[in-house]
């Protein structure tokens, strides 16, 4: 029973530049797992619409995502739970920490615009795990590159093999449909959003296809399939599961095409949930015991109750409620009476969960990332890292009566992991890193509608943080006191050396040998 409950979990990221039209193929596979009747961030005049998964007031304004929302559903005989990215690669950090509670990955890809620098960057952090990844390439209804070129230039810039599992027949207003070379099935293009298109089953190679396409289309059609059986190696999934090969699709997320295709092989090749690495040994998803790892903290979602919830990733064995589980960084035992399940905002509670879910345990401030649960062992689960920071501004109190609400605000908005927090050794000062400007926007937007505070920055010019350790204790304390002015310590107490120019980190590593630099906090 256990194990058919493991085997059914599908647990996966949708990652994406914004303009790929990522909130549309989310809204989309909601819909096959029948959870919204019409969806998507839709600006207009006449209808005001966000995506199902924003639910931040700035979400809304500004019809971007700027944090993670679980959302899970039934899908035929399969369990999903859906982690939709914040597409801004202002909010990269979010992103990075959730592809480390994820089983796979759907990258999606703009037909025209090919692959974007943040797409590149998240792919990384895929490879630095062999997350398998599958490539949606989007909005072949409107004018795309060449598909060929399209798979030329994943291969090059993400640095994975890859092999189309169906196939575009032309793109914008010539777009037909595409052919589905998994199910050898044809599927005609017919634009509408709220339609699942019908699948027409025919052989390539007899005047069936010419009656549907006509002649032209089906002779490229049919050289262009010959040429990929000739280049690109067979499908092989072992090779998709090792991270190694990237199926890819071609389809209209807002017209709803492709989609279906996309998500019927996505629940058959798509791993279920795969063994967890901790620092004292690996952890399978079969064990019977429960254990688990908080890797997102999301603070106010219902800002009428000030709630705080942990998302925690179930890794293996079974959850169930108002059972005691211990919080190993406390030692102490915590039992959860009103675990949730999310569909974005709205929850619902939860009995029980199995290996490969994800569940929001209400927080009171016991939390912080990367905490364990357990039925008692002593785990430390690693692969949280936070990465140093691209932006640095000081943090001021812009009204001193509101003093006490700033502090309790930024605690909590670095515990959920918006930014990182780094206090100055030389002058006590606190400095905010983010990745992106539009960070600072929402923490002081944050801080002024959630916990009544109100912020100044200030401007501050420094490159990189580097977490620093060195074995020489003497060496150590002469570079502390040499670069007093640039050293701060992060939430942890651990050192940070604030380096303002690239040329100074690279004196500084020459100057002093036996220190190690760290650009993750994972060391």
């Amino acid at each position: 029973m256990a194990n058919q409950e493991i085997a059914r979990r599908r647990t996966f990221a949708i990652i994406a530049h914004p303009d790929a039209g990522k909130t549309s193929l989310t809204e989309k596979l909601l819909l096959f797992g029948g959870q919204i009747q019409v969806a998507g961030a839709v600006k207009s005049n006449k209808i005001k619409k966000t995506a199902t998964s924003d639910w931040m007031d700035i979400e809304k304004q500004r019809g971007i995502s700027v944090t993670t929302s679980v959302m899970e559903f039934d899908y035929h005989d399969y369990k999903i739970n859906i982690l939709d990215t914040p597409g801004h690669q202002d909010f990269a950090e979010d992103t990075y920490r959730t592809l480390t509670a994820v089983d796979s990955v759907i990258i999606v890809v703009d037909g025209a615009k090919g692959v974007e620098t943040q797409t590149r960057k998240l792919m990384e952090v895929c490879r630095m795990r062999n997350t398998p990844v599958i490539i949606f390439v989007n909005k072949m209804d409107r004018e795309a590159k060449d598909p060929f070129d399209l798979l030329d230039e994943l291969e090059e810039e993400l640095v994975i093999n890859v092999r189309p599992l169906t196939w575009p027949i032309e793109s914008g207003p010539r777009f037909k449909g595409v052919y589905n070379i998994y199910e050898q099935k044809l599927n005609l293009f017919q634009p509408s959003k709220q339609v699942v298109t019908e699948k027409v089953e025919v052989d390539i190679h007899t005047e069936d296809l010419d009656n549907h396409i006509g002649t032209p289309l089906a002779e490229k059609l049919r050289s262009e399939l010959e040429l990929i059986d000739g280049v690109y190696p067979e499908f092989n999934v072992d090779d998709y599961l090792k991270g190694e090969l990237a199926p890819v699709f071609f389809g209209s997320a807002l017209n709803n095409f492709g989609v279906q295709e996309l998500l019927d092989c996505f629940v058959e090749i798509a791993p279920s949930p795969r063994p967890v690495q901790a620092e004292e040994r690996e952890v399978q998803p079969e064990e019977p015991k429960f254990t688990g790892f908080v890797f997102k903290i999301t603070a106010n979602i219902d800002p009428n109750h000030r709630s705080c919830v942990a998302f925690c990733k179930v890794c293996s064995g079974k959850f169930t409620r108002n059972t005691p589980y211990l919080h190993v960084r406390h030692n102490k035992t915590m039992r959860f009476s009103s675990p949730t399940q999310f569909m974005a905002q709205r929850k619902t509670t939860v009995d029980e969960a199995w290996a490969g879910d994800i569940i929001g345990l209400p927080d009171n401030g016991t939390f912080k990332i990367g905490d364990t649960l357990t039925e008692g062992e002593m785990l430390h689960f690693k692969g949280l890292p936070s990465f140093s920071p691209e932006m640095f501004k000081y943090i001021e109190n812009a009204d001193p009566m509101k003093t006490k609400q700033l502090n309790k605000g930024i605690d909590q908005l670095m515990d959920e992991g918006v930014a990182q927090l780094f206090v100055n050794q030389f002058n006590g000062r606190k400095i905010i890193g983010t990745v992106g400007q539009l960070q600072f926007e929402v923490i002081q937007y944050r801080l002024e509608n959630e916990y009544n505070a109100k912020c100044r920055w200030e401007p501050l010019s420094l490159y990189k943080a580097c977490w620093i350790e060195c074995d020489d204790p003497a060496e150590l304390e002469a570079f502390k006191k040499r670069k007093y002015q640039y050293m701060a310590k992060d939430r942890d107490g651990r050192d940070v050396f604030l380096a303002d120019s690239g040329y100074v980190l690279q004196m500084a590593q020459m100057d002093f040998k036996h220190i190690k630099f760290h650009f993750t906090s994972e060391f």
